[in-house]
Parts: C-alpha cells; structure tokens; sequence
C-alpha cells in the first residue's frame, strides 16, 4: 500500500473516533430511579445537541432535604423534544415547573429529563419512552 493511502484512511479514522467520543452516554446518570422535583426555572436554553435547563428546589414540606438546591436538567435535542411537544416557550425563566428525572449517580445536581408534569396533570416526555401507568400514549 503506498503512504498516499494510507495517510488518508487513518486520518479519516482518527476524525470518526473522535466524533463519536464527543457524545455522551446517560451512564452517569441513575436511569432505573425516577425521581420528581418540583421547584422554579432560573434558566431556558432551548438549543441544541441538548436542552437544558436549571430549576431551583427550595424547602417545602414533603421535599427531601436533599433534593433542595439548583439542579441542571438535560433534556434531548431540540428535534427530539419538539417531537413530543415541547417548544421555545414551554417553559421561561420564573416559570414553576414539576418534573421527573433520573438523577446523577455521584449525587451531584444534576438530572437526566424523564418528563415535565403540567398543571393540568399531562405530561410533556423527553422522548419516546412512556411509563407504564400512561395511559395517553
């Protein structure tokens, strides 16, 4: 094989692997436990490769100590999330919110978006995954 190539495959190669390893996996995060919150958003970024957004738990009765504090919450793409109903305007910074998520695994603040719970009870998802007591599926 001559150098013209294989200089070429193996950048090409280097260029691949380095791409897939920019995206993350949900390993860190506590994917069997559902947990929900409930508190205000301080911040809305509706932007991609993920939504995010942080939400401050304060002290009120029935919340675990624990839980209070400011929590990043990452949600799916832009793409993903409008799929399911989410848009720009779901949510802005003030807006009270209840959601359930999955914490992280090192019990940092930090949550992977399950689903957000409105006032009227529906429920805005992440993605296409459903809990069993859904029954709007």
């Amino acid at each position: 094989m001559s150098i013209r190539r294989v200089v070429p495959a193996i950048l090409a190669l280097v260029l691949a692997s380095v791409s897939l390893s920019a995206h993350h996996s949900f390993a860190m995060f506590e994917m069997d436990k559902d947990v929900e919150y409930r508190g205000i958003v301080r911040e809305w970024r509706w932007q991609n490769p993920h939504v995010h957004f942080t939400v401050d738990v304060t002290k009120q009765p029935g919340v675990d100590p624990k839980n209070i504090g400011l929590w990043d919450v990452e949600g799916g793409s832009v793409n993903i999330m409008a799929r399911q109903g989410w848009t720009r305007a779901s949510y802005k910074a003030g807006d009270a919110i209840r959601l359930v998520g999955h914490p992280m695994k090192d019990g940092s603040k930090g949550i992977s978006l399950f689903y957000a719970i409105r006032p009227d009870g529906t429920r805005l998802y992440h993605d296409i995954a459903r809990p069993k007591d859904d029954v709007k599926k």
